[in-house]
C-alpha cells in the first residue's frame, strides 16, 4: 500500500449522492462542501453536447434529452454489457461514475488543495467484479485508491468516533454490539458489528444492491401513472420527458411524507393535470412489500450473528431513505431498540472513509503529515476484523447424482476472514488428464445461478489413474479480501494455483487508457 504525496479523503460513491470527506487538523472527520456550497453532490451525470455536468439542478435536467441523463450508476458497477455511447465513444460504468469522482475531487481542491489519495466505499453485499469496477472508475478519476471499505464499516467507525471511543486505550473495553441499518437511495446493507474502541468484527451482512430509495420513489410515480391513465386514457410512460417529471414529483412527496402526514401531488401531460392528496399511510401501503424485504433480511442477519431482540446496544441509521419513518418503527419491532440518529445519515459513510483513511496514512503514510499527527496517538490502536459477504464454491459432479454439476460450498457467507479451507475431492474419470477448477460465488446449488469468478487447471497427472484418486482443493481468503485458491493432485503431488483480487472488468490497459482520455478529452462541470 502506497501513498502519493498530496491530501488523502474518504469517498462514499453513492447511488444517488455521493459525499468526499477528510480528518482536518484537529483530528476530526469533516464532509467537504462542493462548487454549490453542498456537503452532498447527485450522483447524476448530464451528457450534453459540449460537456459533462455533474449533479445538475433539476431546472437543468428538466429542459435536457432524457437520454443525456445518467442516474444510479452505481447499480449497473461490474455490468460489462451496459455503455452509453458519448461522443461516437462507449462509456463503461466505470468512466461515468469516475466523471463523478472526479467532479467530486476538483470541487474539494479548491478547499485543501491537491488530492492523491482516497479510499472509496462500497455496499458489504457488492461482489469482487463491483469492487474491482469501483476502483477502477477511482483510477480512471486520477485517484491513488489506497483501500476499498465497506460501507457499514465505515459507518461503525463514524459511529465509534462520534461517541468519543474510537482508539481510546484508556477507556474500559467492553464490547458493543450493534446493528447498522443503511438504506440508501439504490442499495441496502444491514450488518451486525461487535466492537470495543480499539477493535471492530463483523458477525454477519447481508444485503440487496438493487434495493433502495429509487424504488419507493418509482413506486409512486408507477402509481401516478396509473391514476393518470384511469382518469384521462392517456399513459404519461410513453413520453420520457413526462416521466422525468413525474419521478420529480414523486421523489419531492416521498421526502415530504417523511416529516408531514399527507402531501398534494399534481403532475401534467398532454393538456390534462392530475391533483391528488397522498397521505403517508397510503404510500407506506403502496411500499409495504419493498420494507418488508428489508426486514426480513434485518431478521436474518440478527439471526445468523446470534442476536436476538432486545440484545444490541444500538441501532445506527445511515442512508437518507431512513428518514422514513415507516423505517424507524419496523426496526423498533424487529430489534426491541430504539434507532439511533447519532450519525447524519447521508454523511456519516464518508466520515467513516475518511476515517480509515487516516488510520491506514498513519501506518503506511508520510509520518509528518499534520493530519497524521493529529490522528496516529488515538488510532494506530485501531483494527478492523470483516467477513465475506458471499459464499464461494467450487463446481463438482454431484455425488448423488453423477448426471448433474453442483456449487460446493468451500467457504460460505460471513465466514470471518482471514480464513483458509481444505477439502479432498476425487477425480472423476478413469486416467484422468487434467483437473478443471472453477471457483463459484454465490449460494444456489445450481453452478448457472452463480457467478464464475475465476478457473485454472492441474497437468501433468500420473497416467492410468483410477476414477476417484485424490485431490486436494485449499481455498483462502487473507486480511486484505484477496481470494486465492490451489489444487493439488496427491499421486502425483502436482499442483495449480490462481489468485483473484477483485477478478473481471476492466484490464491495466484499459484503465490506463480510460484515464487519459478523462483528462484529455472531458471538461466536467
Amino acid at each position: 500500500m502506497k501513498f502519493l504525496e498530496g491530501n488523502t479523503v474518504g469517498i462514499d460513491l453513492g447511488t444517488t449522492y455521493s459525499a468526499i470527506a477528510q480528518i482536518d487538523k484537529d483530528g476530526n472527520p469533516v464532509v467537504l462542501n462542493n462548487a454549490d456550497g453542498r456537503p452532498i453532490t447527485p450522483s447524476v451525470v448530464l451528457l450534453d453536447e459540449d460537456r459533462v455536468v455533474v449533479g445538475p439542478s433539476f431546472e437543468r435536467i428538466s429542459v435536457a434529452d432524457p437520454s443525456s441523463i445518467i442516474e444510479a450508476i452505481k447499480r449497473e458497477m461490474g455490468n460489462k454489457n451496459y455503455y452509453v455511447i458519448y461522443q461516437n465513444k462507449k462509456l463503461t460504468p466505470e468512466f461515468i461514475s469516475a466523471l463523478i469522482l472526479k467532479k467530486m475531487k476538483q470541487d474539494a481542491e479548491k478547499i485543501i488543495g491537491p488530492i492523491t489519495n482516497a479510499v472509496i466505499t462500497v455496499p458489504y453485499y457488492f461482489n469482487d467484479v463491483r469492487r474491482k469496477a469501483t476502483q477502477d472508475a477511482g483510477r480512471i478519476a486520477g485517484l491513488n485508491v489506497v483501500d476499498i471499505i465497506n460501507e457499514p464499516t465505515a459507518a461503525t467507525l463514524a459511529y465509534a468516533w462520534s461517541k468519543g471511543e474510537l482508539g481510546r486505550t484508556d477507556l474500559k473495553s467492553e464490547e458493543r454490539t450493534i446493528l447498522v441499518y443503511d438504506l440508501g437511495g439504490g442499495t441496502f446493507d444491514v450488518t451486525v458489528v461487535r466492537y470495543t474502541p480499539t477493535s471492530f468484527r463483523v458477525l454477519a451482512t447481508d444485503g440487496d444492491v438493487m434495493l433502495g430509495g429509487l424504488d419507493w420513489s418509482k413506486r409512486l410515480a408507477d402509481h401516478l401513472v396509473e391514476q393518470f391513465r384511469r382518469k384521462f386514457g392517456v399513459d404519461p410512460s410513453t413520453d420520457p420527458e413526462a416521466m422525468l417529471v413525474f419521478h420529480q414529483e414523486a421523489e419531492d412527496a416521498k421526502r415530504d411524507l417523511s416529516s408531514k402526514a399527507q402531501v398534494p401531488i399534481s403532475v401534467y401531460f398532454k393538456g390534462n393535470t392530475l391533483s391528488v392528496s397522498l397521505s403517508r399511510t397510503d404510500f407506506e401501503r403502496m411500499t409495504a412489500d419493498l420494507l418488508q424485504r428489508t426486514k426480513d433480511t434485518t431478521e436474518l442477519v440478527m439471526q445468523q450473528a446470534g442476536v436476538r431482540p432486545g440484545m444490541l446496544d444500538e441501532v445506527v441509521l445511515v442512508g437518507g431513505s431512513t428518514y422514513m419513518p415507516v423505517v424507524e418503527q419496523m426496526l423498533r419491532e424487529v430489534t426491541k431498540r430504539e434507532p439511533s440518529r447519532a450519525l447524519a445519515p447521508e454523511r456519516a459513510v464518508a466520515e467513516g472513509a475518511a476515517i480509515h483513511a487516516a488510520i491506514l496514512q498513519a501506518r503506511f503514510g508520510d509520518k509528518n503529515s499534520a493530519v497524521v499527527e493529529a490522528v496516529q496517538k488515538r488510532l494506530n490502536s485501531v483494527r478492523t476484523s470483516d467477513v465475506n459477504s458471499h459464499s464461494l464454491g467450487i463446481k463438482i459432479t454431484d455425488p448423488k447424482d453423477r448426471t448433474r454439476k453442483i456449487n460446493h460450498i468451500m467457504i460460505p457467507k460471513n465466514t470471518p476472514v482471514p480464513h483458509s479451507v481444505t477439502q479432498r475431492f476425487g477425480t472423476n474419470s478413469d486416467n484422468q488428464q487434467r483437473i478443471h477448477v472453477e471457483v463459484l460465488e454465490g449460494d444456489a446449488v445450481d453452478p448457472n445461478a452463480c457467478e464464475m469468478i475465476g478457473d485454472f487447471r492441474v497437468f501433468n497427472i500420473p497416467a492410468n489413474l483410477p476414477k476417484g484418486s485424490p485431490l486436494q482443493i485449499t481455498y483462502s481468503y487473507d486480511s486484505a479480501g484477496r481470494f486465492s485458491a490451489t489444487a493439488r493432485e496427491l499421486t502425483g503431488n502436482n499442483e495449480a494455483s490462481t489468485e483473484i483480487v477483485r477478478a473481471g472488468g476492466m484490464s491495466e490497459t484499459q484503465v490506463t487508457d480510460a484515464l487519459k482520455t478523462l483528462s484529455d478529452e472531458y471538461e466536467i462541470e
